[in-house]
């Protein structure tokens, strides 16, 4: 080890290695901890903050132990990773390579579990291949599989589909997706949770989200019923749980061939780890605040019995954040020197994130179990909100389950959490820039970028990242490809910042025409540091290893310590391997014109 340079920076900076071949995985750091006894009540800790004793978890019907870990020490199992000499300009050059992978459409299964137009989506994946695209990302919709019972799984689209991607020469990203399709920026079909899930919801509305109006929004369970055995007998959480050891047990064979590389764990809608505050299905339209979603019975229970053990028994959920397309001025909480600035919401706002992070751990820790030893990697999805991210009081973001202020940092306790699990961090919104949004709204997509992957970063996690919104101009590729090596290419080796991959939303008719398709192309090679196709992630260094198990807990002292701001790391102002720019536009146009005559 003592030949190992870890500086905590990003990409292969964390993995250099001097005069020796082979290298310790990365340290983990993991989280705080929760703990409960079978049949009786949780017990809060500390908090430290204001005075204030947090109660975490309050349910008296809790099923199961519950761990956040912080640690920075190496296990001695870990295990040792050959890395390859960089002995030639093109090997060098190959410390740079980034893979990219292509979201699938949402609805390429459909809701009645078919594999939709084989033979089109074969076609599509052939020309993605040509255009040398590692992979591909697919949402595995719990509301298909298990459509028909309790435990009835029904795989046998998604094997179809899995033999499709493999036949082209593809890796495959699978999304374990417990959320309902529908409802949110970007759903253009509609698949609901589990049918048998809605059912037991008719006669007990609170096991979904409830803002304070009383309106339930059906896309996710609320993460108050994760340890409710309602669901005949189950829990939410061995739910989640035996899905994916289903998951697991059914594509044992891809596994083993190494087709599935990652396994992102869905974790409220749209798969992120985040409250549902901005439901397009409810009214909610681009910038507002959103709302608190912590309502229903069970959640409220829980604050109530948080507030009691804190000493403040008069404390409630908050009545003056509003409505959705609300502004922050417009509230009693979020206006200057409002409530979320008082000892009474800073315990709301601890609570309401910290219940988020609790959620997270669990199912990422059951994703663990169901996936340990198989080589893959697991991720978890972390939303960019970046309206009034420029706003003091970050309201979107505290409304969405992000304790994030300026003198609080609330993405790195999550990728603290992340990295107890051997996971990923994967962002959203890589592709925006400031110029490009609203200004009323404060918006500040560039520098939200620049803080959550820095706080992955700086925890010893990779970090990888996708575009929020579907792109086709280069100014849109530039700004991804900035943002996937913050600090530039290194011909020297590995660059300090890398993120581990780039997925693109999404596969279309549109992506693969015409100048949109060449534009593409380019990109996907500047991706790969203008290098060809590489199948060895060992060659750029993110080696394939056995999925370890998850580390041990420790207080939630350390989670809390997180908080504490640090500044980010430093980012150029544009890439240094750009697909072009405006002249390369007009050129594109000039072509196309003369072709169209030509025809």
């Amino acid at each position: 080890m003592a030949n190992l340079v870890n500086s905590k920076l990003g990409g292969c900076q964390k993995k250099t290695v001097l005069q020796v071949q082979k290298l310790c995985r990365k340290p983990p750091i993991v989280v705080g901890s929760v703990e409960s006894v079978r049949g009786g009540s949780w017990k809060g800790n500390k908090l430290g903050i204001d005075g204030l004793r947090l109660l975490l978890d309050s349910s008296r019907k809790c099923r199961r132990r519950t761990s956040i870990a912080v640690t920075s020490k190496l296990s001695s199992s870990t295990p040792h990773i050959k890395v390859p000499n960089l002995l030639s300009d093109k090997e060098k050059m190959l410390a740079n390579y980034i893979p990219v992978f292509v979201m699938l459409p949402l609805d390429v299964v459909t809701a009645e579990n078919v594999l939709k137009n084989k033979g089109d989506i074969e076609k599509q994946l052939k020309q993605l291949r040509s255009a040398d695209v590692d992979g591909v990302m697919v949402d595995v919709w719990w509301g298909i599989v298990e459509s028909k019972g309790p435990k009835e799984y029904n795989w046998s689209a998604y094997r179809s589909l899995f033999e499709l991607v493999k036949k082209c020469g593809l890796k495959l990203q699978a999304i374990m997706s417990f959320h309902q399709c529908g409802g949110n920026i970007g759903d253009v079909v509609n698949i609901p949770i589990p049918q048998w899930v809605l059912k037991i919801g008719e006669s007990n509305p609170d096991i979904f989200y409830t803002n304070r109006s009383g309106n339930r929004n059906k896309e996710y369970l609320t993460i108050g019923v994760d340890n409710q055995p309602i669901f005949g007998g189950r829990t939410a959480i061995e739910i989640y749980s035996d899905y994916m050891k289903s998951f697991r047990e059914n594509m044992e064979d891809f596994l083993k061939a190494r087709l599935i590389t990652d396994i992102e764990v869905g974790l409220g809608p749209a798969g992120e780890l985040r409250y549902p505050s901005y439901p397009e299905s409810q009214g909610w339209v681009f910038p507002g605040i959103g709302e608190f979603q912590c309502y229903d019975t069970y959640l409220k229970s829980e604050f109530q019995e948080a507030a009691m053990q804190a000493g403040h028994p008069e404390w409630e959920l908050p009545d003056n954040a509003w409505e959705y397309n609300d502004i922050p001025e417009s509230t009693g909480f979020f206006r200057s020197n409002g409530v979320y600035l008082t000892d009474r919401g800073k315990f709301f706002l601890t609570w309401y994130s910290n219940k988020l992070l609790i959620h997270g751990d669990q199912i990422l820790d059951e994703a663990n179990q169901a996936f340990v030893g198989c080589k893959l990697t697991l991720a978890a999805k972390v939303s960019g909100i970046h309206w009034w991210y420029k706003d003091k009081s970050h309201a979107a973001e505290l409304t969405s389950g992000y304790y994030n202020l300026d003198d609080r940092d609330g993405y790195r306790p999550i990728a603290r959490m992340i990295s107890r699990h051997y996971a990923i961090l994967n962002f959203t919104c890589i592709e925006m820039r400031d110029s490009e949004q609203s200004g009323e709204a404060k918006c500040g997509p560039e520098e939200l970028v620049q803080q959550v992957l820095s706080a992955g970063w700086r925890e010893n996690i990779e970090v990888a990242g996708e575009n929020a919104l579907p792109r086709y101009d280069r100014a849109g590729y530039n700004q991804i490809l900035k943002n996937a090596r913050p600090n530039g290419v290194n011909r020297d080796g590995c660059p300090k910042l890398r993120m581990f991959a780039i997925t693109y939303l999404r596969l279309s008719n549109e992506l693969l025409k015409g100048i949109k398709f060449r534009v593409f192309k380019s990109f996907v090679k500047k991706m790969h540091a203008d290098q060809n196709y590489c199948s060895d992630p060992a060659k750029y260094y993110n080696p394939v290893v056995p999925l370890e198990r998850s580390k041990s807990m420790v207080p939630i002292k350390a989670l809390l310590e997180a908080t504490k701001p640090t500044k980010p790391f430093p980012f150029n102002a544009e890439t240094d391997l750009a697909v072009g720019g405006a002249f390369a536009d007009w050129l594109d146009n000039v072509i196309e014109k003369f072709t169209s005559l030509y025809k």
